[in-house]
């Protein structure tokens, strides 16, 4: 069965980001990289169980912020020079990809509750 492409997004994303995050220094590993990485785990068990879910729009909703909250996330990594430019850039773009096709899922869901 092929997945979802969201759900195969945030599973690569996760393979790249948490040996990363993993490898921060210690007085940030344990409290920004461990909330970034529970986030992420959050974020793939949240798409699994929309995917399933008869009313998704909620959980579609919630996604979402949870997505922005690691947007700021990795920006303080790079402000607080814990990240290269290159790697933020590159995992912006993996971010703002999730959050392009998370976007599409959640208006598709409104879409089908206006119009039952």
């Amino acid at each position: 069965m092929s997945e979802l492409p969201i759900i195969q997004k945030t599973y690569d994303l996760i393979k790249w980001y948490v040996p990363i995050l993993n490898r921060l220094p210690r007085n940030h590993k344990f409290i920004l990289g461990d909330r970034m990485i529970t986030g992420l785990y959050d974020l793939l068990d949240g798409l699994i169980i929309a995917k399933y879910a008869s009313d998704k729009l909620s959980i579609l909703e919630s996604l979402n912020s949870k997505l922005d909250i690691l947007r700021h996330q990795t920006r303080l990594l790079l402000d607080f020079n814990l990240i290269e430019v290159e790697r933020y850039e590159y995992v912006g773009q993996l971010i703002n990809d999730i959050g392009s096709d998370l976007g599409g899922w959640i208006k598709q869901q409104r879409k089908r509750q206006s119009n039952p």
